[in-house]
């Protein structure tokens, strides 16, 4: 079985953290790549032993622009 979730990438400092929005779960590495595959791998422990709710339900991300 397989499931698609929506990954948020964002640069802090000397990492790439990669979070899930489904669930929260995080991951970081020196790289893009590296951060998603860590993100991958907690991902795939974290669902081990359990089915996930509301598999592929469609998740609109946008961005905005707020005026300071």
């Amino acid at each position: 079985m397989s499931i698609k979730v929506t990954v948020l990438v964002q640069k802090e400092d000397n990492w790439y953290v990669a979070k899930c929005i489904e669930n929260s779960v995080a991951s970081q590495g020196k790289t893009i790549e590296e951060s998603i595959s860590n993100l991958r791998e907690a991902l795939e422990l974290y669902y081990e032993d359990t089915t996930p709710k509301n598999i592929n339900v469609p998740t609109f991300l946008t961005t905005m622009e707020i005026g300071l």
